[in-house]
């Protein structure tokens, strides 16, 4: 084949690709049409210098000509950091604020609990004793409690919390579609704080204890409630389904499930940074706890304005629409 023949007879049509796949987004019908039959030509003639002259300046060029042709033709898709905005402003807020009713009872239920169990060691004498014998109490409250946050490099420790959070979130949310495994979850970290907080008010170390638990406890204990609330959510969707196919409705709130999980990573990798670099540094016990109270409220804030304004526009908290499976249509 003349492969300078075959360049000038075509040439033409290559230019022309190039420039209506340039306008993409600003074409008329007709040259919508013709960008088409231009990219399946263009195409075509790749197709046959490659198997024919395989001249490699022109295979590469003709190469760029059909790829620009084919992303105009077929369309792009948006980039991936689009996505991640679409997922941290619109479907995680949305998720979050729609399962409020799950998760808010949790917090108050934990809250209760941890505060009559802690009133109950501290006042008690006798529960204190059943507890630990006298000087490991002292130990605790004098020492371990407040040596537990300096012990390791900030870097390591952060890791290893964050680690922790998101054993104890995940399995909150998994182990909520059988409910009474994230109760119990829920429960035992209630008591867990509830008795160390007794003993170190009983001791007279309750300002060392809060100090020391609020400036990440806020958070960190906001997105357990969250994972326990939404696993909760879908629990509960087992037993009552609503009006939709129970596969159907376990489906979209299982999505919902995985991208809060997801959202919840990002939230605890935040509070175990605050607890290895706050919490045991040197900062006046106000500011200290003036950080945490500023990274919960901010959470709140974030999850109320911009999940309210999703859930009123429809959002879910599911996967888009293209990305979802199919389902089989139903007899009414």
């Amino acid at each position: 084949m003349d492969i300078d023949a075959y360049v000038a007879a075509h040439r033409g049509e290559w230019q022309r690709l190039d420039r209506l796949a340039g306008r993409r987004g600003r074409l008329s019908g007709a040259e919508a049409d013709e960008l088409v039959t231009l990219y399946q030509r263009t195409a075509t003639h790749l197709s046959v210098v490659r198997s024919s002259v395989p001249d490699a300046q022109l295979v590469g060029h003709l190469s760029s000509v059909v790829a620009k042709g084919r992303a105009a033709v077929t369309g792009t898709h948006s980039p991936a950091w689009r996505d991640v905005a679409a997922f941290f402003t619109v479907s995680f807020p949305a998720a979050v604020y729609r399962a409020w009713r799950w998760w808010v009872p949790a917090a108050a239920g934990f809250l209760a609990v941890g505060l009559a169990v802690g009133a109950w060691v501290a006042t008690d004498p006798q529960v204190q004793a059943s507890i630990a014998p006298p000087e490991q109490v002292r130990q605790l409250v004098e020492h371990d409690f407040a040596d537990y946050y300096s012990a390791h490099p900030a870097g390591d420790f952060a890791a290893q919390v964050w680690t922790n959070n998101v054993w104890v979130a995940a399995g909150s949310l998994v182990l909520g579609v059988l409910l009474v495994p994230t109760l119990f979850i829920l429960g035992q970290n209630a008591v867990s704080v509830g008795v160390a907080g007794g003993l170190m008010v009983a001791e007279g170390h309750g300002d060392v204890f809060f100090g020391l638990i609020l400036p990440h406890g806020l958070l960190e204990l906001t997105a357990v409630f969250v994972s326990a609330g939404v696993g909760l959510r879908l629990g509960w969707t087992v037993v009552d389904p609503g009006p939709r196919r129970r596969a159907d409705a376990l489906a979209v709130e299982g999505r919902a499930v995985a991208g809060v999980a997801l959202g919840l990573v990002v939230v605890l990798a935040v509070s175990g940074t605050i607890e290895a670099f706050v919490t045991p540094s040197g900062l006046p016990t106000w500011a200290r706890v003036a950080i945490g109270v500023l990274a919960e409220v901010s959470f709140l804030t974030y999850v109320v304005v911009l999940g309210r304004r999703a859930v009123r526009a429809g959002e879910t908290g599911d996967v888009r629409g293209d990305a979802r499976g199919d389902s089989l249509p139903t007899a009414a």
